[in-house]
């Protein structure tokens, strides 16, 4: 687990990574623009914009097809929700947990 510290944003490293995730892809860049310094919190908003960025792009896949699309959308919107908030308790909680794939991805736009 990363030490806690400030960001440029004067937050805390927790509280901004989890917040670059509130919105998705759109709080993943504003994040990656305002904090060019701390790896914790780009980590954080690198996988957000990655992650949701796919996600959206599934699930407008999903929707396109015919009926079965709109059976998905429930249980869709429902699994995405509960991965937001889980990403979101992870980095609240301090916690450098990577998705498979896009958590790698996203911690090579680190270096």
């Amino acid at each position: 687990m990363p030490p806690s510290s400030k960001t440029t944003s004067g937050l805390d490293q927790n509280l901004a990574a989890a917040l670059a995730y509130v919105l998705g892809a759109l709080s993943g860049v504003v994040f990656l623009l305002v904090e060019p310094e701390n790896r914790y919190v780009r980590f954080h908003a690198f996988q957000s914009t990655f992650t949701f960025l796919a996600v959206a792009v599934l699930l407008l896949i999903v929707m396109g097809l015919p009926f079965i699309g709109w059976l998905l959308w429930v249980p869709s919107f429902l699994a995405v929700t509960a991965l937001w908030a889980f990403l979101m308790f992870k980095a609240l909680n301090g916690q450098w947990y990577k998705l498979p794939f896009i958590g790698e991805w996203a911690e090579q736009q680190l270096k």
